[in-house]
């Protein structure tokens, strides 16, 4: 049986629950390659196998040298045969200096790099040419990358819950990793609803309105990385769309419904789910009050409101953040603080969410009003606003936080 809260949540609040219930669905691991890892959340800690670079090496073209071998007023050394990047080299003798490659491993014995820059002459002796070289004093440690010194075997490399990312999968190949273990991905049916919604291309008539939510909400939900499936708009009727739900929920992990969880004489999603354990009622949020969370034949479920304004808003409010959290995937918002280019106001015990768009200089302008119906507003945004319980007024000027979309 449905609940009905009568006191508005707080957003912090109504987030737990989603989290909440979502947390079960973060168990599940699968273990891929990593070139089907990109986008996707690590699910276990990994440690290094080994060190990283798994030897010393140069980080110059240059000579490889002994440093006890050059005074400080520099010396001529015999040149003998150069070490090239994957080769490993015979142990350098004493005075004498090796033409070393970037990358390529330190001879033992060296423990330090000159660059061919600072040598006389400048430049690398023919391999088999009878040559010496006079190079400065340089102490030990220079240009020589130690084994080890970007991460050493038994390091914690990555924590469970990174975001996967080009720079975390490097990371993985370098250390000789092949696979990775990573969240399961949540799929989602997304049902929207509405007499009044019609799908873009059908003739719009008198009183109707072309389906912003679905393109909008799968979008978002797809760029989060996770699996999407519509079932098209549901008509407000109440047992057929208690039907399309016993027929598609068995495919999914969590079921996403838009519209239909206001007070209005029409809500048909609080009436479809009336014999179930979902809660609806308001939380202290503009846009995106009317909010819906419970379970349908043992499937999580998210009501969110029908404007397509309030429906991102919620999605980025309270689903994004949790999926982000629990499965490591999205990559969380980039959260900056920036000053307001114009005033505004807000209704005190509710937290504001509003459009604006940053600019380079720091300073965040507003896009449209609070309006949960401005969605061309939305469309020129970049940012989401955040004005908190208790403020009824902010300047032109006033810091805020904001959230980068």
């Amino acid at each position: 049986m449905h609940r009905t809260a009568n006191r508005p949540a707080s957003v912090e609040a109504h987030r737990d629950k989603v989290r909440a219930l979502l947390a079960p669905l973060a168990a599940r691991v699968d273990t891929v390659p990593l070139r089907e890892a990109l986008g996707r959340g690590l699910a276990a800690d990994v440690a290094a196998p080994l060190d990283l670079p798994p030897f010393a090496n140069s980080q110059m073209d240059g000579f490889a040298i002994r440093s006890a071998d050059i005074p400080d007023g520099g010396a001529e050394l015999r040149v003998v045969a150069p070490v090239p990047a994957g080769a490993e080299p015979a142990a350098l003798r004493p005075g004498t200096a090796a033409p070393i490659m970037t990358g390529a491993m330190i001879p033992a014995g060296a423990d330090a790099v000159v660059p061919i820059e600072q040598a006389v002459p400048d430049s690398f002796p023919e391999p088999e040419a009878a040559a010496t070289v006079r190079l400065p004093a340089a102490r030990a440690g220079t240009f020589v990358r130690d084994a080890g010194s970007d991460i050493a075997a038994g390091e914690p490399a990555l924590a469970a819950g990174t975001f996967l990312g080009p720079g975390q999968l490097g990371l993985l190949a370098a250390l000789g990793l092949t696979e990775v273990p990573v969240h399961t991905v949540p799929r989602v049916l997304l049902v929207t609803t509405g007499d009044e919604v019609v799908e873009p291309g059908s003739p719009l008539q008198p009183g109707k309105i072309y389906d912003a939510n679905g393109t909008l909400l799968e979008s978002a939900l797809r760029q989060a990385g996770v699996q999407v499936a519509r079932t098209g708009n549901s008509a407000d009727n109440p047992a057929e769309l208690a039907d399309l739900l016993h027929r598609h929920a068995p495919e999914a992990d969590l079921i996403i419904t838009t519209g239909g969880v206001s007070k209005g004489a029409y809500e048909v999603v609080r009436q479809a789910l009336a014999d179930h354990d979902v809660e609806f009622g308001p939380v202290a949020m503009q846009p995106g009050g009317p909010q819906g969370l419970g379970s349908f034949d043992g499937v999580p479920v998210l009501g969110f409101p029908g404007n397509p304004v309030s429906c991102l808003v919620s999605f980025e409010m309270f689903l994004r953040p949790v999926l982000a959290e629990l499965f490591g995937s999205p990559a969380p918002r980039t959260v900056l603080r920036a000053r307001l280019a114009e005033a505004l106001t807000s209704p005190e015990g509710k937290h504001q969410v509003r459009r604006g768009t940053l600019g380079p200089d720091g300073t965040v302008r507003l896009e449209g009003g609070p309006g949960s119906h401005l969605v061309h507003a939305l469309a020129q945004s970049n940012a989401l606003v955040q004005v908190p319980v208790g403020t009824a007024a902010l300047a032109e000027g006033d810091e805020v936080e904001v959230w980068i979309l």
